[in-house]
Order: structure tokens, then sequence, then C-alpha cells
């Protein structure tokens, strides 16, 4: 089949009023086939590829839903749709049920409704064949599959590891790393906290990796981005029909998670009406999709995360204090980055080879003045905003060594601010004027330098000296190049 051909549709009613005016409302949208009896249409599908099938209940020689019920017996991939002007009608319900109809349609019809309808019918057709073409590879090359998934899944596991998150030997993330695995044994509830880009999804795998669920699904949600409704439908899923744009059913997050882990971001941003539907969950064990009529089971190991003190929000009446009970029977603290900077090279090195082998390529480690500027800076985003300076790195580097001068301006400052032997005294520090000024002087030109590589010509152009006296200011403050 073309890839730019238009969806196909076949439109059969005996009104041949009403055929043309369907026709001209999906013509814009699709390639329309008509027929005005369940003969003709039954010839057209005959000799066309038809992925919908929109048929009028009443017809002179047989109902809608008995063609369509042929159609299904002899067209099965093809996607069937009732329209019908009669609310009450048991054929049409057991055709629904039973028929394998995918959708009815009351007249009069609304233009808009009917293309959001027809547009999610070929969406449905189209999966569906996927689906099948996907299902007759597996069956063709199990063997295969299963090997490599049983590796990548090994890989993935060996990655998310508790010793493979990278961190120093003096590192305040070992104890924390520790009491992970231990945890990680006992199927119990943990809430981690800790500042935004600390890393705590990471450690949410490393823990479910650790688990005897490890070869189980593990689902993440941030909680902070969906408005109640739309987070609902997410974690519990939904019936067809349950709200305004629900036209087919959903598997909510936890049940897609069943006997495994969910990692709920973010808990802390939920509203108190959303608190009480989770805290539900979390005490039966199953969870009541929108609009279903009753609850389904599921075995799920919570994991949460949050960078609120959810102790001062129960306090201040703002997060449930039995939900918060049952998130943290364990809380783990991630420190802040600038609070272990023995970890940041290590860090930094790792994103910078990962970087490399993902784009083919290899980098030269990082120079000792790239490492000062990185470990002086404070890095309020953490170790999320470490990996964007390194890719802004590579992306600005000339070739394979990446330099101080591409460093961001802010990180750059915090490497030139850096207390050194040969610059102890600082501005606002004890000394007279002249000591101060010359602190601060020693300053200026060393960020200087820095920011043009050590060019001196450059540097001394911007700060008005000559080479001669610039020189001479590099030897009174003792400013030498870390090579």
């Amino acid at each position: 089949m073309n890839a730019n051909r238009l969806p196909t549709v076949l439109v059969v009613d005996d009104e041949i009023r009403s055929l043309e005016s369907l026709r001209r409302t999906l013509d814009e949208d699709f390639e329309v086939f008509t027929a005005d009896s369940a003969a003709t249409a039954a010839e057209v599908m005959e000799r066309e590829w038809i992925q919908v099938v929109l048929c009028d209940q009443r017809m002179p020689e047989t109902s809608g839903v008995e063609f369509l019920k042929r159609v299904r017996r002899q067209w099965p991939e093809t996607v069937r749709i009732i329209i019908s002007g009669y609310t009450e009608s048991e054929d049409i319900i057991a055709g629904i049920n039973d028929g394998g109809i995918y959708q009815y349609i009351l007249k009069p019809w609304q233009p808009e409704q009917l293309l959001l309808t027809l547009k999610g019918a070929v969406e449905l057709q189209r999966l569906q064949s996927e689906n099948q073409r996907l299902s007759l590879e597996l069956r063709s090359s199990a063997p295969e599959l299963r090997d490599t998934v049983a590796a990548k899944r090994q890989e993935s596991r060996r990655r998310h590891m508790v010793d493979a998150l990278v961190r120093a030997a003096d590192s305040p993330m070992n104890p924390l790393c520790d009491l992970l695995a231990k945890v990680a044994r006992y199927d119990i509830p943990v809430l981690l906290t800790g500042e935004s880009g600390t890393g705590k999804e990471l450690l949410a795998r490393a823990l479910h990796y650790h688990s005897s669920r490890t070869d189980e699904p593990f689902i993440v949600e941030n909680c902070g981005a969906l408005p109640d409704q739309l987070l609902e439908s997410e974690l519990f899923g939904h019936k067809r029909g349950a709200f305004t744009g629900a036209f087919e059913d959903r598997v909510g997050l936890f049940k897609q998670a069943d006997r495994g882990t969910i990692f709920l971001d973010e808990i802390g941003e939920t509203s108190p009406a959303f608190q009480v539907k989770l805290l539900r969950v979390l005490q039966e064990g199953e969870v009541r999709p929108l609009g279903a009529p009753r609850p389904v089971a599921c075995d799920v190991r919570t994991v949460t995360a949050t960078n609120r003190d959810l102790e001062a929000e129960v306090a201040a009446g703002r997060f449930r204090e039995d939900l918060y009970y049952r998130l943290a029977a364990v809380t783990i603290a991630v420190p802040p980055l600038r609070e272990r900077p023995m970890d940041i090279p290590l860090i930094a090195q790792s994103f910078l080879d990962g970087i490399g082998r993902s784009l083919g390529t290899s980098f030269q480690p990082l120079g000792r003045e790239v490492m000062a500027c990185l470990t002086a800076y404070r890095w309020p985003g953490n170790v999320r905003e470490l990996r964007n300076e390194i890719l802004r790195m590579v992306a600005l580097a000339d070739g394979a060594e990446l330099r101080a001068a591409d460093l961001s301006p802010r990180v750059l400052r915090a490497g030139a601010e850096e207390q050194e032997p040969a610059l102890n005294l600082l501005a606002g520090l004890d000394g007279d004027l002249k000591t101060r000024l010359e602190s601060l002087e020693a300053r200026i030109v060393k960020e200087t330098l820095v920011r043009h590589r050590w060019n001196k010509t450059r540097a001394a152009s911007e700060l008005g000296l000559s080479r001669v006296g610039l020189r001479s200011k590099l030897s009174r403050y003792g400013l030498e190049r870390d090579d």
C-alpha cells in the first residue's frame, strides 16, 4: 500500500442524500467509497482495501448490524461502526457487545465528532495490523528475540545496581546506598527526599533491581505534571465513555506495574482529593478505573519522591498524615551535589564518557582547570545541571579536548573565585585597602585568562595592559596555568 494514501472508509446507506452528506464531510481526510446497499458494499470490499466501514442501521434488505457481522467474518481486520437514529435498539446493543462493533453513532451526527471517531478507528486498525505483524515476527524469531530481551534486561539490571552508581570512596552517598540495598529486599514502601535533580529516580531504579521484583515492570509517573483527572486516568485507568475524550479503555499505570514497582515522583504536589484516592489504592491493593463498575486487584511496590518537607506539609494540613505513613515506611534523604564535591569529577567524567559513546567518538579526560571550576560551583540544579553543562561543553568544543572557556559564565566565575594558595586574601577579608585591591585585581586577571584559554595577547587587550604589563602581574600574583 502507498504510504501517502489517505485512510479508506466505506460508507453504506440506502438514502442517497445521507450518503452524499457523509461523503462530503469525510472527503478531505479519507478516501471515501460509498454503497447504497449491503450487496454493493460487499462488492466494494472484494476489490478495495477498506480500513473502516460506516454503516446505517436501517436498510431494506438487511440491518446494518447483520451486515457488519458478515464483515467481521470475511474481513476481520476492518473496523466496524454503526450509525442510527434510534437510541434503544436491542440489535445495536447486541452488535456492540457481541458483534465486534467499534462504535455507535447517534443521528443527527456532528461532523467534528464523526471525524474524530473515524480517525480513532483508523488508528485502531493500524495498531491491530501492527500487532498482528509483530506477533508473526515473534513466532518466527522467538528464540533469538528471547535471547536479545534477556541480554538487554541483564544489561539494564547491571547499569542500575547500587554498585554502578558513580560516587567517590568517601562520598556521603555510600551509607545511603548501603541502606537502600538493605531496604530493597523487603517489600515495603520507600520515600526518597531531596532537591530536584539529585538522582532520586536513579535510586528508585536501583531499589527495584535489588528487590525480588527485578524481572517485573518498573513504571514512572511525575505526579506534579498532570491535573487530578488526568493523573487519575494515567494511574488508575479508565473505561470508554468515562469522560469527554475517553474513546477507548485505558489500562492504568498501577495495573501495568502489576507484580513490579511504580515510582511516583513529586508526590508532594498532589491535591488532598487525589491523596484520598491514592490512600485507598495502597490500603486495599486494588484500583478502580474511572467509569468502571468494580475495582481490579494489583500487586505493586510503591516508591515515592518529593523535594518538599512532607512532615512540614503534614503539620500544615497540606498532606494527609495517614498517606504519609503509608508511603514513608523508610525515608531516604538524598544529599544535594554541593554537599558531595568529591563526587563531581567522577560524575562529570562519567557523563562525558557516556556522551562520547552515544556519539560514536571519544574525548580527552577533563583537565584540572575544568575540574576546578566544576568543583567550585554550587550546582543549584544538582546532577541534572551538571549533565547539561557537560553537554554544552561537548557542543562548543572544537575537538576532542573540552576547555574551561567552554563552560557557562556562572561556572567559570565560580572557578575563578576559588581560593588557592596564591590567592588567600580575598576582598572583604582582613587587610588594608592596598591588600584588598590587589586580591581583587588578581582574581580579575585570572578569570580573564581562563576565559581566553590563557591567551595572553587577548587577555592583555581586554584588560588594557601590554603583554609586558600582564606578565608582570602574573609574576607578582604567582598566577600560573594548571596544565
